[in-house]
């Protein structure tokens, strides 16, 4: 069975993340979308909040499941018998930092990294962008999936 995580912290997950997901579980017989806690970070959305989004928008995919993790990415993967770490790529900036994650995540353990390349409608998206938009009260709605909004 080949099995591949997604990371990320999803603060909150965005169109872009959702256009890789869909488009990399055709991939795999399973996804894990994997939420990793980093204490040093503050976020916008509780992780809870964050999980929810995720789980809500795939509920129907029996394919994806969403979990949550601390610590190395490899080390996850090793301890739930995952062969590959699934990534999105939407500009050389983020292929330059991916690819030195990659190099030494297979340093580490004998772990494949795939990447995917965003669609040209989501490669401006990004977590931050989106938290930004929320900040200063703009319309936000067209950046993330139905479940991301705000009461």
């Amino acid at each position: 069975m080949k099995r591949a995580i997604f990371p990320g912290s999803f603060d909150p997950i965005t169109l872009g993340h959702f256009d890789i997901i869909e488009r990399g579980v055709t991939l795999f017989d399973e996804l894990i979308i994997a939420i990793g806690v980093n204490h040093d970070k503050k976020y916008m959305f509780s992780l809870e909040e964050r999980k929810h989004f995720i789980e809500e928008c795939f509920k129907d995919n029996p394919k994806i499941k969403v979990v949550t993790y601390e610590g190395l990415t490899v080390d996850f993967c090793v301890q739930n018998n995952v062969d590959f770490i699934f990534r999105g790529l939407r500009n050389p900036a983020d292929f330059e930092f991916e690819k030195a994650i990659a190099h030494t995540n297979r340093d580490l353990a004998p772990i494949e990294t795939v990447f995917l390349l965003t669609a040209a409608s989501t490669s401006y998206i990004s977590s931050s962008i989106v938290r930004d938009v929320i900040r200063n009260n703009g319309d936000y709605t067209k950046l993330v999936p139905e479940p991301v909004r705000l009461k």
